[in-house]
């Protein structure tokens, strides 16, 4: 199921990207994206796992225990997101108002924590690698959630603008914890590259990357084609994502952005 890239397709309006256990890459993480009709309603529970529910495209209402609140995006590039996250035990229902997409991530967790609705507001904004090698390294980072902001969370949650023509999750660096990236263009399109380690793919609308912990991930796109990512971290017992290690090779290409 989860190789290393990979172009799956919707079936039914589903859109599965990893499961947790898997032999083949195991990114600890169960992430399905969901494509929904107007009207239509799918309902999240899991016993044992937390739940982040992330509006990529289209208008829904999220709801859960006795609380609504609605998210609408016309564009991902443009704007920022919505997302629900939650503990084990917290059913949400989201309902579809125009054509939507949300992504849907989960991992074992056993804390218990109150339920958090993040507005575009709510997150952080990062503009990486400005002013320096002629911008190509410019990029918009959104940070959904993390360990610094919910440390009861086994998992990371954010989005990369990778600006046309540019480079992103650069300079070439990596991390113990296993990482999953999921790919948008507004333009069908829109193309790119994914290096991992030594292999590069091609980068498509709705592709994936599942890196293994360990494996430098930097990412290209071409010029017209500002491409989207989700990044989802999933942390690992005792050691959390909190700072990423750059390739000693390139360590001279950070000190210059410093």
């Amino acid at each position: 199921m989860s190789k290393e890239f990979s172009y799956p397709q919707f079936e039914n309006g589903v859109k599965v990207i990893s499961r947790a256990g898997d032999a083949v890459n195991d990114m600890m993480m169960n992430i399905t994206a969901y494509r929904m009709e107007v009207g239509q309603s799918l309902t999240f529970c899991h016993a044992a796992e937390e739940t982040a529910v992330l509006l990529i495209l289209g208008e829904v209402t999220f709801q859960w225990n006795d609380r609504r609140e609605t998210g609408q995006r016309n564009s991902f590039i443009e704007e920022g997101p919505h997302c629900l996250h939650v503990c084990r035990n917290v059913a949400v229902t989201v309902t579809a108002h125009t054509g939507s997409e949300v992504l849907v991530q989960s991992t074992e967790n056993d804390r218990e924590f109150a339920p958090v609705f993040y507005r575009p507001e709510d997150c952080r904004d990062d503009i990486f690698g400005l002013d320096v090698f002629d911008n190509k390294m410019k990029r918009t980072v959104r940070t959904v959630f993390d360990y610094r902001s919910a440390p009861y969370s086994n998992m990371v949650n954010g989005e990369v603008i990778n600006h046309q023509g540019g480079w992103s999750s650069y300079t070439p660096h990596h991390h113990p914890q296993p990482e999953v990236y999921y790919y948008r263009y507004e333009r069908s399109e829109g193309f790119g590259a994914c290096f991992l380690g030594d292999n590069v793919y091609k980068i498509k609308d709705g592709s994936c990357a599942c890196i293994p912990g360990g494996t430098t991930h930097p990412q290209v796109t071409a010029p017209a084609f500002p491409m989207y990512y989700c990044w989802m971290i999933r942390h690992l017992a005792g050691n959390p994502w909190t700072d990423r290690i750059v390739d000693p090779r390139y360590t001279w290409i950070d000190a210059r952005m410093k």
